[in-house]
């Protein structure tokens, strides 16, 4: 493959916006637990007061991803009271389906204008798209991906073959999430 095509998939999937103001930030749980550090760091300065955790699959540690998660972020000073936690959720639109009944509620959705997205890297554009099929259209999303150099990034991913395995397995989940009508496929750029 060519490095216009890597960089492409790279641009593609790898979503990073800047940190900003957002009422809430959801959390996807995944097996580490670094997905959990850009929503601590947003509310250590100040830029969010509520996180949400997602997940019920089993973490490195083998306890559930939420548990692991919540116990990071309360180690981290975060206030239990600032955590909400989805304990169901084994896949990214379960993720989001629970979260939006969670949120209408615990929070109620006319108090939610915006929300930052906490995933690994690779994961920010099948994140977006499937939080925009469940979460409402008026509520801005940025993409706050975790920037651990364990993690797979746009500028190294392709540089192993366990990095592309995964990269290309991302691209199959998007184009399956697509299929199933996890998310609008006009959303997808």
């Amino acid at each position: 493959m060519d490095s216009d095509s890597l960089q492409a998939i790279g641009s593609f999937l790898f979503v990073r916006d800047e940190p900003a103001p957002v009422d809430l930030a959801v959390v996807l749980g995944s097996p580490s637990v670094n997905s959990i550090y850009p929503a601590i760091s947003l509310f250590q300065a100040g830029l969010t007061h509520q996180i949400l955790i997602t997940g019920a699959g089993q973490s490195t540690s083998g306890q559930p991803e939420w548990e692991l998660y919540r116990d990071t972020a309360l180690q981290a000073g975060i206030p239990n009271d600032a955590l909400l936690l989805e304990k169901q959720a084994t896949n990214t639109a379960e993720n989001f389906s629970f979260s939006a009944e969670l949120i209408a509620a615990t929070i109620g959705w006319s108090r939610v204008a915006s929300i930052a997205l906490c995933a690994k890297p690779f994961h920010m554009r099948r994140a977006l798209l499937t939080a925009r099929k469940f979460f409402p259209l008026e509520v801005n999303l940025i993409a706050r991906p975790a920037e651990d150099p364990m993690n797979l990034l746009a500028s190294n991913w392709a540089d192993t073959p366990q990095g592309r395995r995964r990269v290309f397995e991302e691209l199959g989940k998007i184009s399956r999430y697509a299929l199933n009508g996890d998310f609008d496929v006009t959303d997808a750029v």
